[in-house]
């Protein structure tokens, strides 16, 4: 039960603190960007060092689904994170709604917007933006966390990654690769971002099966 407490609390975490940074300081300019992109990262360096330890700090359904299609968590257990996850991320979204005294904005992901060079973000560049980024997410996690003597940067490192996926994803889709952190938004916020919101499902799932894949078929076999 510990571990499903402390997914609750580290996707909660995670919805309310970044999805607001990105709230309140928005996205428009690159110091938004960057602002947003760190808080993101920063979340998950503290959770990994606080829950850690309990749960793996997966706090995202792609983290958890790529655990499982690698052979590192077992079906079951897979679910019960997920489950853990998605009621966090509400709990987060709600709180984030109270403190900013509104649901209009929380922080969902949606595409269609246009690029800095003009560009329409269309719904193939968005699935292809998000299945890549959580590929790579997903695939430093299960590397990372391989090896017992990585354990003291771990957190760094992730939180460093997904910073970065971040800072090229932002622009295009806002950046999921977390379906929880895109659903709890869409569903209390509501309007145009609800009906797009499978793809923020849909495309980081993809992506985690691939890493797993890849970590099981590539990487583990080639140690």
């Amino acid at each position: 039960m510990k571990k499903y407490i402390s997914e609750f609390v580290g996707t909660c975490v995670l919805t309310l603190i970044a999805c607001g940074v990105a709230v309140l300081i928005g996205c428009d300019t690159a110091a938004g960007i960057i602002a947003t992109a760190l808080a993101f990262g920063l979340v998950i360096v503290a959770m990994a060092y606080s829950i850690g330890n309990v749960s793996g700090c997966h706090i995202n359904p792609a983290v958890s689904v790529g655990m499982y299609v690698s052979g590192k968590m077992e079906l079951n257990e897979c679910v019960k994170y997920i489950v853990s996850q998605i009621l966090g991320a509400l709990a987060g979204s709600a709180l984030l709604g109270v403190c900013v005294g509104s649901f209009d904005n929380l922080g969902a992901n949606s595409y269609g917007g246009l690029l800095p060079n003009g560009v329409e973000v269309t719904l193939v560049m968005a699935l292809i933006v998000e299945t890549i980024l959580t590929f790579i997410f997903v695939t430093t996690i299960l590397g990372v966390t391989d090896k017992k003597e990585n354990g003291h940067v771990t957190g760094i490192v992730i939180g460093l990654t997904l910073t970065l996926v971040h800072l090229f994803g932002i622009p295009v889709t806002g950046t999921s690769v977390n379906p929880a952190r895109s659903l709890a938004p869409a569903i209390l916020q509501g309007g145009k971002v609800l009906p797009q919101v499978w793809v923020f499902i849909v495309a980081p799932i993809i992506g985690s099966i691939i890493a797993g894949l890849f970590y099981k078929y590539v990487i583990k076999t080639s140690k």
